[in-house]
């Protein structure tokens, strides 16, 4: 398994976290996602054979959301 954290803007409240973290979880390969709303971050734990980073951008896009790149 491997690690990535990203930053999420837009979130604003308990909801937008839980939203993020379903559409990150949602992603192929993503074992788990743990969103920090004061942090404006996401830390995702997936596959390492995987490549998920444009899924998760896209993932998090389609829930209204963005990941800075």
């Amino acid at each position: 398994m491997a690690k990535l954290v990203v930053e999420v803007e837009g979130m604003s409240c308990e909801h937008c976290e839980k939203r993020v973290r379903e559409a990150i979880e949602s992603v192929e390969g993503v074992e788990k996602a743990v969103i920090s709303l004061d942090a404006g971050t996401a830390e995702v734990t997936y596959d390492d054979g995987k490549k998920v980073q444009d899924a998760i951008a896209e993932a998090v896009d389609e829930a209204g959301y963005e990941v800075v790149v």
